[in-house]
């Protein structure tokens, strides 16, 4: 993905005191990275689509029929809500160390709060949210940086081209855009 103000400040933290709700912060030289509140909120975004994929449960799967222009045929069937808790939960477990992924998974996964997952894992309240926050940054930045098919945006997963299809090289979001998915995020 490429990073700029436009589909930065989108997922900025308005109250964010690195990059003052920009999206944006100066990097080395002249250069200009996303602020780790943006990593987040990609995060956040995911995890909700995430959850609304497993709310909808069995009740939600259906199979959805494409038409693409390949050389093995003009149809492809996925699930693509399946298709997305698989992959959310697989580029999880492949970024996250194991301890990471303990404390992901007790706490994202499980549902258990600050206090039941400090006793099980031995940790302070201070270190844990210091860790959640680390992990949030850190699968929001590999949902978002994945290639070629990343998991963020969302829009662009469920409704991405296929295999055997020509692919435009993806444009940025604009900023009215950004402001929408600021809305869903907070």
């Amino acid at each position: 993905m490429q990073w700029n103000r436009s589909n930065a400040i989108g997922l900025s933290k308005a109250s964010c005191t690195k990059c003052h709700g920009l999206g944006l912060r100066a990097g080395r030289g002249e250069t200009q990275k996303p602020c780790n509140c943006v990593f987040r909120g990609a995060f956040r975004a995911c995890w909700n689509r995430f959850r609304e994929c497993v709310a909808l449960g069995t009740y939600g799967s259906s199979v959805s029929l494409e038409f693409c222009n390949g050389k093995d045929g003009r149809r492809l069937y996925s699930r693509k809500r399946e298709e997305f808790m698989a992959d959310f939960c697989l580029i999880a477990r492949r970024t996250l160390d194991e301890a990471e992924y303990r404390l992901f998974r007790f706490h994202f996964f499980l549902g258990a709060d600050w206090n039941l997952c400090c006793r099980r894992l031995n940790i302070d309240r201070g270190a844990f949210f210091h860790e959640v926050y680390r992990i949030e940054q850190k699968l929001g930045r590999t949902f978002a940086e994945l290639e070629p098919f990343p998991l963020f945006p969302v829009d662009e997963y469920f409704n991405r081209p296929h295999a055997g299809v020509a692919v435009k090289a993806s444009t940025p979001p604009t900023a009215r855009r950004g402001l929408e998915l600021h809305r869903l995020v907070a």
